[in-house]
């Protein structure tokens, strides 16, 4: 894959001048990792230098990514279903236990999660609800990313969880019921030693029309 970023950079030059760190959210990443780069040079006192040295005005090759062979494989087999439902996980029960034991981790105890009493009066709902970074942090464990003795890409040295592009929370997740999460690959891309995978994650609530979380999900595999 070859990507011309230096005519990037310059097409954009009046943009990046008042942009610069909001800007590297917009890249693809296959240049994000170079326009970091990129900023801690500008950032530099030598950058008048490093500009001369490496004489950007003349540039003009793309620069090219090295793909390691494993990640050629996994990319063809990722974009060959690409926008299909590839994972639909096992139902997972968030009783209140659970939810308590997340309210005393982040030291979150609203009453709408941890007060059965109060919730079954007060609450819409008339029971107490987990909380919405709760059924976040569950996403793991829920599209079956962190069982090390069957890892779903095998083949990658690491994988990271590189963030959300973005979150929504259609509908709560009442005590004791069961959620479990279906997966759709959005798109693959190469990058330095890697890929970068988004994946549309859809946490649904037996019994319930509505999701209880939908997420766009980004993770790199390093290889």
């Amino acid at each position: 894959m070859k990507v011309k970023v230096v005519d990037f950079i310059k097409r954009k030059r009046e943009v990046l001048s008042h942009h610069q760190f909001e800007f590297k959210d917009w890249l693809s990443p296959s240049i994000r990792d170079y326009w970091i780069e990129f900023l801690n040079k500008a950032n530099s006192s030598h950058f008048a230098t490093w500009v001369k040295d490496h004489n950007l005005a003349s540039i003009s090759e793309p620069i090219e990514i090295e793909m390691h062979p494993e990640a050629t494989k996994v990319m063809n087999e990722l974009t060959a279903s690409l926008g299909e439902e590839i994972h639909v996980g096992e139902w997972l029960n968030v009783d209140q236990l659970r939810i308590n034991n997340f309210a005393s981790v982040t030291n979150d105890h609203q009453w709408i999660h941890t007060d059965p009493q109060k919730a079954a009066t007060d609450s819409p709902f008339k029971t107490t609800i987990a909380h919405g970074f709760l059924t976040l942090s569950l996403l793991s464990v829920l599209t079956d990313s962190v069982d090390p003795a069957s890892p779903k890409f095998p083949s990658a040295r690491m994988t990271v969880n590189y963030g959300l592009n973005q979150v929504r929370f259609p509908y709560p997740v009442k005590s004791g019921v069961n959620i479990r999460a279906r997966t759709k690959i959005q798109s693959v891309t190469p990058i330095k030693r890697g890929l970068e995978i988004v994946q549309e994650i859809t946490v649904e609530i037996e019994g319930c029309r509505r999701p209880a979380c939908v997420a766009e999900s980004v993770m790199r595999l390093y290889f």
